[in-house]
């Protein structure tokens, strides 16, 4: 298997399974690929990936826009803790779901529990990753962040 056609699953798996973990109509703009740092600067969820694939998945956005997210699929407002928890297991949901997809695809792929980062944070330790920004109908956007490592 190329690396170009192993990113492709991995990008094509992110975007379907942001679609089904998330109840809402979302657009997903071309990915663009750049260079560390990523800074994030309200709330991100890190989650690292193992196996076949490896690397980390970031998902970033604002405050407000996880709080939406999680009024829409909850029906009710989420804050402090809550919404900082909810934010960590909803990275969860989307990671998992794309170790189950990719599977399919023949890749062997685990996922490491959440880390939230709250607050503007510079992330390190990577050459290339690629960003997927991702508009939810009537909430704002969220940022998908692959750094992706092939064995």
């Amino acid at each position: 298997m190329t690396l170009t056609k192993s990113v492709t699953d991995i990008l094509n798996g992110t975007i379907d399974s942001v679609k089904s973990v998330l109840p809402f109509e979302v657009a997903v703009d071309k990915p663009s690929l750049f260079s560390q740092p990523f800074t994030q600067h309200s709330v991100g969820v890190l989650i690292g990936m193992t196996g076949d694939v490896r690397g980390r998945i970031i998902i970033n956005g604002s405050e407000e826009i996880f709080g939406k997210i999680g009024e829409g699929m909850f029906g009710m407002i989420l804050e402090g803790e809550m919404l900082e928890s909810f934010a960590g297991e909803l990275g969860n949901m989307i990671a998992g779901n794309l170790s189950t997809t990719i599977a399919q695809k023949g890749f062997d792929m685990d996922i490491t529990p959440p880390t939230v980062f709250v607050g503007q944070t510079k992330v390190y330790g990577f050459e290339k990753a690629f960003k997927l920004p991702i508009h939810i109908q009537n909430l704002g956007m969220i940022e998908v962040i692959l750094m992706v490592e092939m064995k």
